[in-house]
């Protein structure tokens, strides 16, 4: 083993929770060259804290720690969770070392103030020590391992105060392991304690978590990772630039030990200064800056530059899946700078980041953003599910920039509602676009910032195009007209027996259904209106009551003319010389001469004394049945 005494300890696992960058156990000055006496070791193995002051990101966890065993209240057991590389492991050592604290004079107790070493504190954090245990549950998670373990835990530790058991992924256990140390777990020796570790606590049981006392390790933050990443630097004596050292605490996603193992590869990539262009080729991301141009094609709706673009970053190496990676973080910061302006401080974002990323917040809705957003995640999906991930990319930023212009299904509801025409195609962007009637931040009012100097001809054309009917529809009777004109006999029928009319207007239909009425309707009829009049209507089916159906409304005029008819002294003469007849029907005689004049002239009645049945003032009747 190494005698390498101007580092910190080392460890046999790399999973920690950060570093101090100026420990009481400093490393040396400059690195020397690896030999065969003193072997390279990696940087998360080289700077793993030692004691509680070293940890990052964790001071709620530590604070609980030090007042819990300031007041002597030290459970049997704890539960340490979080995902990799935050610390876990290493948090484990330190509480074994804590409860084992002894100095060299055989004085001392269980503590949380660890900077001096004590006898037993070195082999603890080196995991050699005899009475500190750790268990990988992985490869040891049988019921037979654990009975071990039982039979193990009732002798007295060795040489110190307690025999700790450190169980390491601790849900990898089998369901009888499990139930097989529940019982020590629940009432163990006086000199036992247990600490486990888990990245996926949903995995172990309830029975075993209520035995332990819980403690949530967060992800570090980006800013403190960036700090922790610099003093490591000047502590190797490796230059780095601050946005490289941001871009890899981005890359490694809240967890220390990635942020080191990344660290390490790049400085061996750079030899000699760390810059972003390093870390960016070397990790195949794309550049930030062209990101954010992206971005700013796509809100524009600018679909060839998005597509080159695009193109540009695949062919200087960037993944498709890790473009789409970061725009959407971007729109995510965008979202978030908008909601919370003080997040602009935030010391691990570059300056285009801070100054572009802000400019968006002001210029783009809320709805617009999360729509982007929902589309960037259904679209990584699929990008990476493609055989040729670069065509399902472009396809994702098409839909994106199609879309830029598309008013939001608020938007478009209010354009109805006030009667402005139709919405828009999406085809482009409208060359005048109307002011949003709220006077708020709205995806129209953040349309026209964004819009491209100089729209095509043709897509900026198409809103106008659009902006008269080709069929003129007035009322219901228009409708029906509609339906019997391209033979859809199904809807004609259901609109004359069905409908009650509560609104109709200019792209805007109102109405409650009758009883056995299809549920469908409303759907059914906007779909057919806008295929016959090019035109998006709003359908909607209200729980007002309606007016009389249109059926109703025929067999009501019917009705009327057939009494009408009946009075007349003419009828009245028929009816009553011939017992048992009725009227089956009226017609008016003006329609009649407008349609056939002359046969309508050649069906002219009379009656037996010879006066004619009707005259020209009167309604004409199609018959009486005898």
């Amino acid at each position: 083993m190494s005698d390498d005494t101007n580092a910190s300890p080392p460890a046999d696992e790399p999973g920690f929770a950060g570093f101090d960058p100026a420990p009481v156990v400093a490393p040396a000055a400059a690195p020397a060259a690896p030999t065969s006496a003193s072997p390279y070791r990696v940087l998360a193995r080289k700077y793993r804290p030692a004691h509680f002051g070293d940890l990052i990101g964790q001071d709620a966890m530590v604070r609980t720690l030090t007042n819990a065993f300031a007041a002597g209240r030290i459970p049997q057991a704890w539960m340490l969770t979080g995902v990799r590389g935050v610390g876990k492991t290493t948090t484990a050592r330190i509480l074994a070392r804590a409860l084992n604290y002894q100095t060299p004079e055989g004085g001392g107790g269980p503590t949380t103030d660890l900077r001096e070493f004590g006898i037993h504190c070195k082999e603890i954090i080196e995991g050699r020590h005899i009475d500190v245990q750790e268990i990988d549950a992985a490869s040891n998670n049988g019921v037979d391992n654990i009975r071990q373990i039982n039979d193990a835990v009732r002798y007295a530790p060795v040489s110190a105060r307690y025999k700790v058991y450190i169980v390491d992924e601790v849900h990898m256990l089998s369901t009888g392991a499990f139930n097989a140390f529940l019982k020590t777990l629940e009432e163990p020796p006086p000199h036992a304690r247990f600490i486990f570790a888990t990245t996926e606590i949903r995995k172990v049981p309830v029975t075993v978590l209520s035995r332990c006392q819980r403690f949530d390790l967060r992800r570090v933050d980006a800013g403190l990772l960036v700090s922790h990443l610099s003093g490591i630097c000047k502590a190797e004596t490796v230059e780095a630039e601050d946005e490289a050292l941001a871009a890899i605490a981005r890359a490694a996603e809240g967890s220390v030990r990635d942020s080191l193992s990344i660290l390490d590869q790049a400085i061996a990539h750079a030899a000699g200064t760390i810059t972003l262009d390093d870390v960016r080729s070397m990790l195949g991301l794309a550049d930030r800056a062209r990101v954010i141009d992206l971005f700013e094609a796509v809100m524009k709706g600018d679909i060839a530059a998005a597509l080159g673009e695009l193109r540009a970053q695949y062919d200087a190496g960037a993944d498709p899946t890790v473009v789409l990676t970061d725009l959407a973080e971007f729109t995510h910061l965008v979202t978030r700078l908008k909601l919370v302006p003080d997040a602009v401080k935030d010391n691990s974002l570059a300056q285009a980041e801070r100054v572009r990323g802000g400019d968006f917040a002001q210029r783009l809705s809320i709805r617009i953003l999360a729509r982007t957003w929902q589309m960037l995640l259904k679209g990584l999906g699929e990008v990476k599910q493609a055989d040729r991930p670069i065509m399902a990319a472009e396809m994702v930023l098409v839909r994106l920039a199609h879309a830029a212009d598309l008013p939001t299904p608020d938007e478009a509801l209010r354009m109805l509602r006030d009667g402005s025409g139709s919405v828009g195609s999406g085809q482009g962007m409208p060359s005048a676009p109307r002011p949003p009637s709220g006077g708020g931040n709205t995806a129209l009012a953040a349309r026209p910032i964004l819009a491209s100097a100089n729209p095509m001809p043709e897509m900026a054309a198409a809103p106008r195009a659009q902006a008269q009917p080709a069929v003129m529809v007035a009322s219901l009777e228009d409708v029906v007209a509609l339906a019997s004109q391209h033979r859809d006999i199904t809807l004609k029928l259901a609109l004359e027996r069905d409908v009650r009319p509560v609104r109709f207007e200019q792209g805007r239909i109102e109405f409650s259904l009758g009883a056995g009425a299809s549920r469908t309707l409303a759907t059914d009829l906007s779909r057919r209106l806008k295929e016959w009049t090019g035109q998006t209507w709003m359908v909607a089916v209200v729980n007002a009551e309606g007016g009389a159906t249109l059926r109703e409304q025929a067999e009501a005029v019917k009705g009327q003319r057939e009494n009408d008819a009946a009075s007349h002294p003419a009828v009245k003469a028929v009816l009553e010389r011939f017992p048992g007849a009725r009227i089956v029907d009226v017609r008016d005689p003006r329609a009649a001469e407008a349609d056939t004049p002359a046969t309508a002239a050649a069906e002219t009645e009379y009656l037996p004394d010879g006066e004619p049945l009707f005259d020209d003032s009167e309604p004409d009747f199609d018959g009486i049945d005898f």
